[in-house]
């Protein structure tokens, strides 16, 4: 296992993998939490119209 770990870390790809994959993960985090806050303002919007009709009717 420490042999393949020493290969993995002395290959190049094997770094530009690790880069890709912290990439990849903060994207992920990003995206993640732009649908989160999204999400939260489209239900804001939504109960606040639901309100305003139930005022007006």
């Amino acid at each position: 296992m420490k042999k393949l770990l020493e290969q993995f870390r002395a290959d190049e790809n094997g770094a530009a993998m690790v880069e890709y994959t912290v990439l990849l993960g903060i994207i992920t985090v990003a995206v993640i939490a732009t649908v989160v806050l999204v999400g939260t303002w489209i239900s804001g919007r939504w109960t606040s119209l639901n309100t305003a009709l139930q005022a007006a009717a």
